[in-house]
């Protein structure tokens, strides 16, 4: 289906430097390749889920990320972009090859060696054999270096014995253990000579090829679930369980021949670290994903909001379009300005990856900073997933809630991403904690008394430097300052500042607080600054994210389309602020009026943007037919409409 001149236009800016990529997603993936039907039983949507992505595994969509020689087909970052194309789709089917290629390829890429790679990656790759990545357990989540799961060398006969001790040892809600997994790259604590050597990763043989456990392993089912489910999610357990010693992923540590341990690095936290690290990929897709799952359904809400109509103007005889309400605005709009501030977002921080990738981690700092992006993105963009799935489907009314028009099912699919790869609490105060160590530890040094002790001296103020478009910024900045009062409100240097400001005083208040309460070394006094970790958090996330805005507007080549991101920018900067204001009103940053002009701005932006509300809808990138499953030739919400012209191309045409 062709899309307006500015819908494109929109699309490629969005897309940046992944159009290309992107683009040969929606030229050639149908919606019968990646959009589920709903009324699929769970044994059904579990078969079709791994037949789909054994397909586009050989159609060599879902393969980038990989070495080439073993069946790579692109590089980390387009590994990301790969991602969130296949979540606009089905977001089971996503993380089927999340759990797939993200994770159990990804151990297998990142954490083994040459011989590990020729071995396992083919099968990995083109899902023959299909993995798991068996890291949580019962008793343990997000504190992972308390596994209670040991890998255990026994020299006599040169193998490592893999053991679940307790009922509570038993890894648990591991995707493709149910059904499908033959192999399981398992996280265990290492013990070589009765010396432990912290958490590492051990492939084991779960079934064999007839779909048997293997002797020693017992696989659960965890059943129906409120969402995914053409993923498979089950337990493990291991009772002494034997592999080779070369099972063990070993990039990082492992034991000789000769049953010596090895590693170069010293410390078991920061060799721990350093392994999750290589995992960062894994968050930064999550995030990127449920932002897809919010912009499918954001697509199918406005065309909704531009076709049924409500109410009959005075003294008129047409029914009004819900679009011209300045409250439904109000519900999907800022949500569109999000969805493209995220979009340029996740752009720079896959690039990031990306050169991360390249340098082979040897810039430890920019590795962690990439760390805490990647957390502080998944945070937020999973919760914002969630709230824009909701609102939507409440601004569709009856015709939102009907399974077939795909909101409900993505809605249910979406919810665990906010506790899946790092429950979202957790992982933001990871970034609240880097902010404070300006990023010169390892987050295996720091728990919460230790964050306290280490910032008696704030390290530095290298959190608030400029991610990207510095000089953009700085230049936009300059121009804030020589505006009248009234005209900052629309200036994004002001902005900028707004949100630097507020980044600063709550690190900053942060910090004075953390050393008071290690002052007082009680844990009370320490954990009462858990909420204010948090509002650091988001708001350095807030202003790292306006920043890649910017620069996705600084790259745009389109004049057209760049003056309509600006506005788009604008409101994304100022309902984030309006969001915010009672902080801002109490830390004096503006006063009640200019507090109450930003509401009036946003809601003079909304009606600006009305207009091109369904160009906005189109630069978000989900592909027309990839809406509604294909037996449904149109989908309620949407059907009887009637074409809408674009701005642009009349004023062309004219």
């Amino acid at each position: 289906m062709t899309i307006t001149p500015t819908g494109e236009g929109l699309r490629r800016a969005l897309d940046g430097p992944f159009h290309t990529q992107k683009q040969r997603w929606r030229d050639e993936v149908g919606a019968d390749d990646v959009v589920r039907a709903t009324d699929l039983s769970m044994e059904e949507a579990r078969e079709w889920a791994l037949d789909k992505l054994t397909v586009l595994a050989r159609r060599n969509f879902v393969t980038a990320g990989f070495p080439a020689a073993q069946g790579g087909t692109g590089n980390a970052a387009e590994s990301v972009a790969n991602f969130e194309m296949l979540a606009m789709g089905d977001l089971s089917l996503v993380i089927k090859s999340g759990v797939q290629h993200g994770l159990f390829g990804g151990a297998i890429t990142n954490l083994g060696t040459q011989w590990h790679h020729e071995t396992f990656l083919p099968g990995a790759i083109d899902a023959s054999l299909p993995g798991c990545f068996a890291m949580t357990e019962l008793g343990h989540g997000s504190d992972v270096q308390s596994i209670e799961t040991s890998i255990t060398w026994d020299p006599d006969a040169g193998e490592f014995v893999v053991h679940s001790p307790t009922p509570t040892a038993a890894k648990a809600y591991i995707g493709n253990a149910a059904s499908h997994g033959r192999m399981a790259a398992v996280f265990g604590q290492l013990w070589v000579a009765g010396e432990h050597h912290g958490v590492h990763v051990a492939l084991v043989p779960i079934r064999d090829e007839q779909g048997k456990a293997m002797p020693g392993v017992t696989i659960g089912d965890h059943g129906h679930k409120g969402g995914l489910l053409g993923v498979d999610n089950g337990t493990l357990s291991f009772e002494h369980v034997r592999v080779p010693r070369e099972m063990l992923l070993d990039r990082y540590g492992g034991v000789d021949e000769d049953g010596t341990y090895h590693s170069a690095i010293e410390s078991k936290n920061a060799r721990f670290f350093t392994m999750l690290g290589t995992l960062v990929r894994g968050r930064i897709c999550v995030g990127g994903g449920a932002a897809s799952a919010a912009r499918k359904a954001l697509s199918i809400a406005v065309q909704h909001a531009n076709r049924r109509r409500q109410f009959r103007q005075p003294g008129l005889g047409e029914e009004i379009p819900l679009m011209d309400y300045l409250q439904h605005q109000r519900r999907l709009l800022p949500h569109v300005a999000r969805a493209y501030a995220y979009g340029f977002a996740q752009n720079e921080i896959a690039l990031q990856l990306q050169r991360i990738m390249d340098d082979q981690g040897r810039d430890a700092q920019a590795a962690r900073e990439l760390e805490t992006r990647a957390a502080g993105m998944k945070s937020v963009l999973t919760r914002w997933a969630n709230d824009t799935l909701q609102e939507c489907r409440e601004s569709c009314g009856g015709a939102g809630y009907m399974s077939d028009n795909g909101i409900t099912m993505a809605r249910q699919d979406a919810d665990i991403f906010a506790t899946f790869e790092g429950d979202n609490t957790v992982l933001l105060q990871l970034v609240a904690k880097a902010l404070l160590l300006d990023y010169k530890s390892t987050w295996g040094d720091m728990d919460l008394a230790g964050t306290a002790q280490k910032t008696a001296k704030l390290l530095g103020s290298r959190f608030l430097e400029r991610t990207t478009a510095r000089s953009a910024i700085d230049r936009l900045v300059a121009t804030a300052k020589r505006k009248s009062e009234s005209e900052q409100l629309r200036a994004r240097g002001w902005h900028v500042e707004m949100f630097e400001y507020r980044e600063r005083h709550v690190v900053e208040g942060l910090a004075q607080r953390m050393r008071a309460a290690a002052r007082e070394k009680s844990f009370d006094a320490i954990n009462a600054c858990q909420p204010h970790m948090i509002e650091a958090a988001k708001a350095h996330v807030d202003r790292v994210v306006l920043e890649a805005f910017v620069e996705g507007i600084d790259e745009c080549s389109d004049d057209y389309v760049k003056a309509l991101l600006i506005k788009v920018c604008d409101l994304y900067a100022l309902a984030t602020i309006e969001a915010n204001r009672a902080w801002f009103l109490e830390h004096e940053a503006f006063d009640a009026r200019r507090s109450k002009a930003i509401t009036s701005a946003v809601d003079a932006l909304c009606g600006e943007l009305r207009p091109q509300s369904l160009a906005l809808a189109e630069g978000l990138g989900v592909p027309q037919e990839w809406l509604v499953h294909p037996r449904r030739a149109v989908p309620p919400i949407i059907e009887s409409a009637e074409p809408v012209s674009d701005e642009r191309e009349l004023r062309r045409v004219s």
